[in-house]
């Protein structure tokens, strides 16, 4: 199988997992394409073969995290600063599995988390003002006293909502603006969320 890997505290589980069960011998001819520097470091860490999406176009199932699940498992993403690979690889693949807890499952998308924006570094501040529009405050995500840089060279808005009642609108609002290269509005991309609680894991299927 090729692997979409995802990024994040909670994908890093499932990451070093796949690559010890390659070490017992319980699984093979695995390769991975990760969505971030950080995967990609982890993958190899643990032994996991990687690959990249020129040679493998379709890939058979990615494992990512999210930041927020809505109804009809629309989610939110990107707090990991992978947003837009994260979303390339999930396009490119046949099904893709959330693992979150509890705790990110919402009723109103944006209730908890910022959606990520990612714009290009050139004219950044001009975006804000066309963000504010739709509704939000959007702030420059900084590291260390320096805006956050992905590793497609960009940055970061992490616009905060009251509530997203219209994902889809705002999806295609967002994607009209100049120097906007990606949201973190995952629509119609989850074939699978399991959910984790003490009680056990659930399954939630669009």
């Amino acid at each position: 199988m090729t692997l979409g890997l995802g990024t994040g505290s909670t994908t890093r589980y499932a990451i070093e997992m796949i690559g010890q069960r390659l070490r017992e011998g319980t699984l093979r001819h695995i390769a991975g394409v990760p969505t971030s520097s950080g995967s990609a470091r982890v993958a190899q860490e643990v032994g996991i073969p990687l690959t990249t999406l020129q040679q493998h176009p379709s890939l058979d199932l990615t494992i990512d995290g999210a930041d927020e699940v809505g109804p009809n498992l629309v989610l939110i993403k990107g707090q990991g600063g992978a947003l837009l690979r994260e979303k390339i690889v999930a396009r490119a693949s046949r099904r893709e599995i959330i693992i979150v807890d509890e705790s990110k499952l919402v009723q109103v998308l944006g209730t908890h988390a910022p959606l990520a924006v990612e714009v290009i570094p050139f004219g950044w501040d001009t975006y804000s003002q066309r963000l504010r529009g739709l509704g939000c405050d959007p702030l420059l995500r900084m590291r260390e006293a320096q805006p956050y840089v992905t590793d497609e060279g960009n940055y970061i808005l992490d616009c905060h909502f009251e509530r997203i009642d219209d994902p889809v609108a705002l999806e295609a609002e967002l994607n009209l603006i100049p120097g906007v290269v990606e949201n973190g509005l995952f629509i119609g991309l989850a074939s699978l969320v399991l959910v984790a609680s003490t009680a056990g894991v659930a399954e939630l299927l669009p």
